[in-house]
């Protein structure tokens, strides 16, 4: 399911919805703890789980570099909100009669040639996270499956732009 993206009044709104059919208990598990966290986005790595806290966004490169990202917001079970470089990824889980919603927000100030790559790269995540609550672990990002949301996602950002 692609995000949707809408023009506020000085910035943009991206909005990924995914139901799951896990409880809140089970995917702020998977969106907190480091050890599932890092097999559906293996460049976070959380220090400090509170608001004004911190996550390490790592490299990967072998050079033990990482960028720091403050959290913004949070509850537990319900809210983590942190930087993005000059954005804000916010998740919110409402739980459901079937599990429970998760909603990524990602407010973006500006929509630039790398948005589709980013909102690409979430979507897959989203995925990967999916794939993790029902059991299934990825060894690698999935690249040729990042390609196909990345073009659904340039096209969506280039009609928006227009607008």
């Amino acid at each position: 399911m692609l995000a949707t993206i809408q023009k506020q009044q000085n910035n943009y709104i991206v909005k990924f919805n995914r139901p799951l059919s896990y409880s809140v208990d089970a995917i702020w598990t998977v969106l907190t703890e480091n050890e599932k966290l890092q097999k559906w986005m293996n460049n976070l790595e959380i220090i400090d789980l509170r608001k004004n806290g911190k996550i390490h966004f790592n490299m990967n490169d072998g050079t033990n570099a990482y960028q720091e990202i403050a959290i913004t917001d949070y509850a537990e079970k319900n809210i983590l909100e942190f930087d993005w470089g000059k954005d804000t990824v916010r998740f919110e889980l409402s739980p459901t009669s079937s599990g429970a919603i998760l909603v990524l927000l990602e407010t973006i100030g500006e929509l630039t040639e790398h948005t589709p790559k980013d909102l690409a790269g979430w979507h897959i995540c989203l995925d990967l996270l999916s794939d993790l609550l029902n059991g299934t672990v990825h060894e690698e990002f999935p690249m040729e499956v990042w390609q196909k949301w990345f073009a659904e996602y340039k096209q969506l950002v280039d009609d928006i732009k227009e607008i």
